[in-house]
């Protein structure tokens, strides 16, 4: 029944024709002419006012060894070449490993932060974290985050009211104690740090509700004190958990009524209270592990319930779509996206909230 009201979904929001939008304002390339053949998974932040970076991975292939994370700041209305900040280089003796996922988060009296993950395959991986005092221009020598805690695994940290950092992640079949099977499956958890990153603890995992194998939460904010959290899933739908309590419980996960193709998606709460999601408007058959990561769309709601669709980005196919899109609003009320483009490169896109 799911699938078909994923179909039915999918078909009723319309899959849109990528025109010109008088939303968008600037759209760029921030890695053209990489040394590397494959890039994926970008972040973005404003790390102070007017000063945007980004970050990404990029080496040969997604899961080879010599995959690294890359830096690029914004710069008198350009993106910098993308400078290497960190590689899964491993103790003498050990194989060297790929490194996955960056996010970048700036909280208020702290270090710029950069989390990144290193591991064979994300069954296996753990959280990193380097620092930057200038705005990432420099860097830290990386450090390992305390055994079961990952970091933000796709989305950014969000900054709660009370001053704690709560982190988005997620565990993708975790082994069992006997070695043998994949746990659990997908699982969705949050993790939260009251002392600027120093520790952390573990918050959930979420219940699957009805069967929702879910990864790659965001998290928005509510008038009304409460959060909610937005997921990629294997079913088809774009899940939903939410808070009530600033995120120490979290409700079971159900879908909202936007379709997935088991790609990442973000959202961002925008100072006007309207809740920004961008993902891709495409569900996939029963018999397909992905479905096609285009289109990539921007979606609004006013409550997280009902959504309107905003823009359309990018509707051209590809073999690797556009995907693993990032989304933040800066302090001049623009909202900036990031997303891979068919694994090529990564792509910056501003528009303007004032014309969703």
């Amino acid at each position: 029944m799911l699938k078909l009201n994923v179909i039915f979904i999918a078909l009723a929001f319309g899959l849109r024709a990528a025109v010109p939008h008088p939303a968008v304002i600037r759209a760029e390339l921030i890695n053209p002419g990489a040394p590397y053949p494959e890039c994926h998974a970008s972040t973005i932040v404003e790390a102070t006012a007017g000063h945007l970076v980004a970050s990404w991975f990029g080496g040969t292939k997604e899961r080879n060894p010599d995959v690294c994370i890359y830096v690029s700041l914004y710069e008198n209305g350009r993106w910098t070449p993308g400078v290497m900040v960190a590689d899964g280089v491993q103790p003498a003796g050990s194989p060297r490993l790929p490194t996955w996922n960056p996010v970048l988060f700036a909280p208020n009296g702290a270090p710029l932060q950069l989390f990144y993950k290193v591991g064979p395959t994300p069954r296996d991986w753990w959280g990193m974290c380097i620092t930057s005092a200038d705005g990432g221009r420099g860097w830290s020598a990386p450090r390992r985050l305390p055994e079961g805690i990952l970091g933000p695994i796709k989305n950014k940290p969000v900054l709660l009211p009370d001053g704690s950092w709560l982190s988005p992640t997620s565990t993708e079949g975790n082994k069992s104690p006997s070695g043998d099977k994949d746990g659990d499956g997908w699982l969705v958890h949050f993790e939260r740090s009251r002392d600027s990153g120093a520790t952390w603890e573990k918050i959930g995992p979420v219940k699957k509700g009805p069967g929702l194998d879910a990864i790659q939460p965001s998290i928005l904010f509510h008038s009304d004190g409460r959060l909610q959290s937005l997921s990629r899933t294997k079913q088809g739908v774009v899940a939903q958990t939410w808070s009530k309590d600033g995120g120490q419980t979290w409700s079971p996960l159900t879908a909202i009524e936007l379709p997935n193709p088991n790609s990442g998606t973000d959202a961002v709460t925008l100072a006007d209270g309207r809740q920004l999601l961008v993902y891709n408007h495409s569900a996939h058959r029963a018999d397909e592990a992905k479905g096609d990561r285009w289109p990539l769309d921007v979606a609004v709601s006013t409550d997280g319930l009902k959504w309107r669709h905003a823009v359309t980005l990018e509707t051209e196919p590809c073999k690797s779509g556009y995907a693993y899109p990032a989304v933040i609003q800066s302090a001049d009320g623009l909202i900036h996206i990031t997303y891979t483009v068919n694994r090529e490169a990564i792509k910056h896109v501003v528009l303007d909230p004032a014309k969703l």
